[in-house]
């Protein structure tokens, strides 16, 4: 009977800290895919970019919102800047956030509760015609 009630003391203080590494790698694993997302949609767009004859910017930032649309994981932001000749860069930076499981957790230890966010950017040259 000791046995019993000694697996049920160490299930109870074993489990709640398993739960909270399972959710601390859902969480980062949620932000790495926010960051693919966001560096593959800038590529798309700059390259899209890239080779347009015309409205580059429009281009850009048409191609970039398309690929990000797909995507259910995050909210995203993006700018364009450069281009307007052959052989400029065109540059498409996209910032991404995922919410932060933690940030109730974070103000016990001194952390900030904000959400996990992050930016990558994208260059690409402008072909000429």
């Amino acid at each position: 009977m000791k046995e019993k009630g000694q697996s049920l003391v160490e299930a109870a203080v074993g489990m709640p800290i398993l739960l909270l590494i399972l959710l601390g790698i859902v969480n980062l694993a949620m932000y790495g895919l926010a960051g693919m997302n966001a560096s593959n949609a800038a590529n798309y767009g700059a390259r899209r970019a890239s080779v347009a004859q015309a409205d580059v910017h429009v281009v850009a930032l048409n191609s970039t919102q398309a690929k990000l649309s797909q995507v259910s994981v995050g909210t995203y932001t993006v700018s364009v800047s450069g281009g307007g000749g052959r052989g400029n860069l065109i540059q498409i930076t996209v910032g991404y956030q995922v919410p932060n499981f933690f940030g109730g957790l974070a103000g016990f230890f001194g952390g900030s509760s904000e959400e996990l966010a992050g930016q990558t950017v994208s260059f690409f040259r402008q072909e000429g015609w």
